[in-house]
Formats: C-alpha cells, sequence, structure tokens
C-alpha cells in the first residue's frame, strides 16, 4: 500500500494509505541516531507524517495532509475511544515530546533540542488532519544529500513498541550503509560486514532509547530493550536480527547485532509460468534439504557448537547448514586427513580465540575463508 494523492478543489493534497508498501520515510541519520523523547504513538505519527514529504516537490508551509481516516487504519485503532486517544498522543507530541539531536561540528559537539510538530488542526465535520513541521526539523528531513537513511513506512505499522521502533531506524541505518558499500564499494571487506553487524555499546543505547534512568538491571534492560523489540522486528518486517553481547570484564560493555534480510517472492510472476524455473527451484531446494539433513548429523555441526562458533539459532537456518555442509565441512575432512580430528578442534579452537564480532552474519563464509587460508599453511608444513 502507498499514498495517493488526493487534490482538492483547494490543491491540497491529503494523503491516504491506500498503497502504503510504496511509501517510504527519508531522513538524516543523525535524527534516526538522536533521543526521541516521546512515547510510541507520537513517535509513529511523526514517521507517518515524514513519509508525506515529497523531497522533490516540497510542501508548502512545512505543511502536509492525512486522512483521519486512513490514520485511524495505520494505527489499527477501532475502539470508540479513538478520538480521545488520537487527541492525547497529539496533544503529548506538541507538549512535551521532542528529539534531542547531538551533531559533531568543527568547534565541537552541538545538541538540539527540537519540538518536531508543533502544530495540527482537525475538526469534526471532515477527514482532514493538517500537520505543520517545525521549521527546524525540516533540514532533517529534506537536505539529504549524505548520510541519510530511507525505509518504507509499512515496516513499522505493527511495531508496538517505542524501542522497536527506535531500534528497526537504527538497524535499517546499518544495513542501508551495507548494501551501498556493497554495491558501489569504497570500503574493505570487513568495514563493509560490520555494517551489517553493528556494534553499539550500551551507553549510547540506552541513550538513543532514553533509558539511561530505566531499566538499571541488565536482565529488564535485555528483556524490554532487546529481546521483547527484536521479536517485533523479526515477526513484522523485512529484517531478520539476532545479537550477542560483548562483556569487558564482568560486565556487558556493548551489543553487537547480526542483520539479513528475509527472502522476498520473486516479483517477475512469469516464472511461475516457467516450468523449467520451477524444476530449478525445486532441485535447489531438493539439494538444500539433502545438505542440511548431512549437516545436522555431521561431528563438525558438533565441534562448531562446542567451540561456540554456531548458534543453535543458526542452525535452524536451512541455508547456512547447507552452506557448511557444501563449503566448509569438506576442507575439515582435507584436515582431518593431514592432522587428525584433533587437528581440526586445534583449528576450531584458534578461530574462534581470533573472531571478530562482525563475522558472526555469515558464519558460513567466514570458517570457509579460515580454513581455506590455514590449510596451505599445513600442507607446506608436511612438504618441509
Amino acid at each position: 500500500m502507498s499514498s495517493i494523492a488526493e487534490k482538492q478543489e483547494n490543491q491540497k493534497q491529503v494523503y491516504t494509505l491506500n498503497e502504503l508498501e510504496k511509501r517510504k520515510v527519508v531522513e538524516h541519520n543523525a535524527l534516526i541516531q538522536s533521543v526521541a523523547k516521546m512515547q510510541k504513538t507520537a513517535l509513529k505519527m511523526f514517521e507517518l507524517a515524514v513519509s508525506c514529504i515529497d523531497t522533490e516537490n516540497l510542501p508548502e508551509n512545512n505543511t502536509v495532509y492525512l486522512s483521519k481516516k486512513e490514520l485511524f487504519s495505520f494505527f489499527e485503532v477501532s475502539s470508540s475511544s479513538k478520538h480521545s486517544q488520537f487527541k492525547e498522543a497529539i496533544e503529548f507530541m506538541q507538549k512535551q515530546a521532542y528529539f534531542k539531536i547531538k551533531s559533531n561540528k568543527k568547534l565541537g559537539i552541538e545538541y538540539e533540542s527540537i519540538v518536531p510538530i508543533p502544530y495540527v488542526k482537525w475538526n469534526d465535520y471532515n477527514d482532514e488532519v493538517t500537520i505543520q513541521f517545525s521549521e527546524h526539523i525540516m533540514p532533517y528531513l529534506i537536505n539529504l544529500k549524505s548520510e541519510f537513511t530511507q525505509y518504507k513506512i509499512s515496516e513499522l505499522q505493527k511495531l508496538n513498541s517505542k524501542y522497536s521502533i527506535i531500534l528497526y531506524r537504527w538497524l535499517s541505518m546499518n544495513y542501508n550503509q551495507y548494501e551501498h558499500y556493497s554495491n558501489k564499494g569504497g570500503r574493505r571487506a570487513e568495514q563493509v560486514e560490520s555494517y551489517r553487524n553493528p556494534q553499539i555499546s550500551i551507553r549510547e543505547l540506552r541513550e538513543m532509547t532514553d533509558t539511561v534512568e530505566e531499566y538499571q538491571k541488565m536482565s529488564h534492560f535485555t528483556t524490554w530493550v532487546l529481546e521483547k523489540p527484536l521479536e517485533e522486528i523479526n515477526d513484522h518486517t523485512s529484517f531478520n536480527v539476532a545479537y550477542d553481547k560483548v562483556k569487558k570484564g564482568r560486565s556487558v560493555d556493548s551489543i553487537v547485532f547480526h542483520i539479513t534480510k528475509k527472502r522476498r517472492a520473486d516479483d517477475n510472476s512469469y516464472k511461475l509460468e516457467d516450468k523449467t524455473n520451477q524444476e530449478a527451484k525445486a532441485e535447489k531446494e531438493a539439494n538444500e534439504d539433502r545438505l542440511y539433513a548431512k549437516a545436522m548429523k555431521s561431528k563438525y555441526t558438533k565441534l562448531l557448537l562446542e567451540n561456540f562458533l554456531l548458534s543453535p539459532y543458526e542452525m535452524t537456518d536451512p541455508a547456512i547448514m547447507a552452506g557448511l555442509q557444501k563449503n566448509v565441512y569438506p576442507k575439515y575432512d582435507e584436515l582431518k586427513t593431514l592432522r587428525g580430528l584433533e587437528g581440526v578442534k586445534k583449528h576450531l579452537s584458534y578461530v574462534r580465540e581470533k573472531q571478530e564480532p562482525y563475522s558472526k552474519g555469515n558464519i558460513a563464509k567466514y570458517l570457509k575463508k579460515a580454513i581455506e587460508q590455514y590449510l596451505p599453511t599445513v600442507k607446506r608444513q608436511d612438504i618441509d
């Protein structure tokens, strides 16, 4: 679903959500990383309003017009109290909600506190909601020559936690950079992988989620700011996200996220009628199933688990396990022939000791590279 602009007699464009899938939010990265001092509903309303901005045809007076009916539909509000809920959310947004933005300037760090939507108007006799953005927030929404992030507004529709929305925006910012540099180049391989496996300190994560004074027990923070939000993101967006805690001493110092994109159905519907394509797809799936079954029984899978190089979560992914069985385990067989099973164990122990956090996003590729680099050394030692 995306927006259809309905031209009225007064030339206002009242945006509805009949084609939401095509509507995108585009924001400067500084805004993505800012502290959103607002409730979930206010934040979603702001994001929805941003998706109405056409950066090539800027709104007059920084004003957009939403359909009230579609606004309720977006929030999936059907109760008799929806009007009062809507009113409360708007009043909170105008009186209390703001973004705290931190920017690095030549003379030092600069802070801005911006009330993003100071003016909203609606009435009881038509479907129109008028939303006017602050002039101070507009540069973060329209001056987007570099360092910006975009994502579909539909991705946020079913996220019911403020922390889910904040994390999704930040994860999108990083994954966008991963896709950009993967396609355009300009970064080393490990830098590119680090965008898909971004790391953030607990201090920065608490600041971004506005939980510096909340969830002081790490177990509570983990539950409400990490696990439950990521469960929502995994269930309702195009991302699958896992995470690892990085400790410094006995305390958790930072979090490393591992982002993958879910596979989407092929848009080329004509291929569904292509018998050859269907047969090739079926053969590929059957082959993957065979490799997956074989990998699950392999002694090397057990060794990877024992060395914490593979997680139970990754074992549920047929593509990962098939990749290990096809591209990695045969090389472990080679090493076993040269050095015995103990040689394989020593290699895996070394790999675990030297493993970088970014590698976990593509463990099969990482392990393949590690064994390919090690085998020639073993073979040279045998010749010498």
